[in-house]
This record gives C-alpha cells, structure tokens and sequence, in this order.
C-alpha cells in the first residue's frame, strides 16, 4: 500500500463565491521532493496554509500521514516544519538566540539548535546578529527553524524568491539532501519550472487553483518533445520509406521533419535508412522547452 505523507480529496476554499482553491486532489509520497507549481496568485499559499491549519478548506480533506487533519491537528503539525513567505526574525539577536525564542515555545533540547544550524550551514555565523545576514542566510535560518522540531515533512512556501544565484544554489542543494540525508519529505512550492526542475521528481501544476498536472518530473519533460529532423542524402527517397514505414513527416530542404517518435521508432527507421543506403548526416530532436510547457499548461494565471 502507497504510503502517502499528504494526500487532499477535492480541497476547496472559497472567498466570497471564488475559488482560489477548487477540488485539489494532492498526493505526496514519503521520501519525495515534490514541486508545487503554479503562477503568482494560483493557489499555491492557499493550499499550504490550508495544510497547516492556518486556515479552514471549505470543502474537502486533508490527510498527512494517513490522518485526517481536522481530527489529529497537534500531533501532525508536531511532526511537520514550515516556511511560508519570509521569515521574521529579531534582528539584533543572533541565530543561536533566534532559535533558543522558538525552541522554548515548541519545545525541543537545546541540543538541536547547534544541529540545525550545521545542516544549514551556519554555524560559522551563529553568533553574528540576524540584522547583517544576507537574505540567503536568512532563508536558511527560516529554515534549521522549521527543522528545530525534527519534522518528517518539511513544507516550503517559495524559498528561493528574491535570492541571487548563489543563494538559490544554496537553498536547492539543502532541500535536495534533506530526504537522502535526513529522511524528510518535502512539499516546495514555486512559479518557477527551471529551479524546481533542478531538485524534484514528481510535480504537481496548479492553475486558478485547479491542478492542470500532477506526475514525475520525467513525464513532463516527455511532453517537451515535439518531433525529429534527419539530414539524408536524398530526402525524397527517404521521405518514400517513412510513409512506408507508417510515419508521418514532410520534407522541408533536405531536412526530413517527422512528428514525435519513441527511442525505438527511432532506432528503426535510422537503421532502415541505412540498409537502404541512405547517408545520414544528421539526427535531431525538436524540443520545446519545459518553460514553455508550462505556460501552455497554466497560461497567464489570475490573481486570487
């Protein structure tokens, strides 16, 4: 039996007669990093407040950990850790004294802090005042915060926004290691495709709160092909054994343009080709990019 960490059945909020959520079906395994993409003002918050409690669906459930929220709320959020939207912070603390704050309202060993701070990497600068960290840092403090509580499931609200390149490299390679390294489960939500490409391998795409995809990254990568060009030494005739073949195509110069064809397909009309004496110079594949993938699935997306 799949064990799902969070799984929603037709998740519904509702604000004065419009949905910024409608009907999420939401399935997250144990052990996954699972990117949660949509456009600005898709739902996105919505959901993950709505999975923290923080506010009430209008219809449908919530499961986490096999448990109906509702029901279980102290014991499921005592084994989940947070970050959604920017941290706060006392500025003229340090992150040792940030996280002692946190640590005796959740409770916890004082142990734990210098923990966390390691799996962060900030441990060199543990006792500088939070004022002077860069906005990366205090990402990652956000982050050993959620962690204090040794959490099974670690649930991210855009992470990355704002940060430079170096920050973003950093955020990214610590949600990576956090299910191999930590056995953490990790919900990461992002309007950006090309980052969350780069650490998850299922996705679940949401568009005016409605998911319009929900798979392994593989799958939509799958739907960036678009089809093949060959170099032939006489199109023409090739073009005749294609048809021959049962597939389709056209010819445009001495290119052959065929639609999308598998690994296998592929293989075989090349080595056709071949025994039949044909010279290929050239074999190409036509892609979209995962970028426009996406915009094609969640268009322009609307505020809600």
């Amino acid at each position: 039996m799949t064990a799902f960490v969070i799984q929603t059945n037709n998740l519904t909020k509702t604000y004065k007669k419009q949905a910024a959520v409608k009907n999420l079906n939401l399935e997250i395994q144990k052990g996954d990093i699972y990117g949660f993409l949509g456009p600005n003002g898709a739902g996105k918050t919505t959901t993950i407040r709505m999975l923290l409690g923080l506010i009430q669906p209008t219809r449908g459930s919530i499961k986490l950990f096999g448990k109906e929220l509702q029901k279980h709320k102290m014991d499921i959020l005592s084994r989940t850790g947070s970050l959604v939207e920017y941290p706060s912070y006392y500025g003229h603390l340090t992150a040792v004294e940030n996280l002692e704050a946190i640590r005796r309202i959740t409770g916890g060993p004082a142990s734990r802090i210098a923990e966390v701070l390691e799996i962060v990497q900030l441990i060199k600068d543990a006792k500088r005042a939070v004022k002077g960290y860069s906005l990366g840092m205090k990402q990652r403090l956000g982050i050993a915060a959620a962690l204090l509580n040794n959490p099974e499931l670690l649930i991210l609200d855009e992470p990355t926004n704002g940060l430079d390149p170096s920050g973003i490299q950093e955020i990214r390679e610590l949600i990576k290691n956090m299910p191999r390294q930590f056995g953490i489960t990790v919900l990461v939500s992002s309007h950006l495709l090309s980052e969350v490409e780069q650490m998850a391998e299922k996705v679940g795409i949401i568009r005016e709160g409605e998911m319009v995809f929900q798979g392994r990254m593989e799958e939509l990568v799958s739907k960036a092909s678009s089809g093949f060009r060959l170099s032939v030494s006489d199109p023409e005739e090739a073009m005749g054994r294609v048809l021959d073949m049962g597939l389709d195509g056209r010819i445009r110069g001495q290119l052959l343009e065929l639609g999308p064809l598998t690994d296998a397909q592929i293989a075989e009309l090349v080595r056709h080709l071949v025994e039949q004496r044909h010279d290929i110079y050239r074999v190409e594949e036509k892609r979209k990019s995962l970028e426009d993938i996406f915009m094609q699935m969640v268009g322009e997306g609307s505020a809600s």
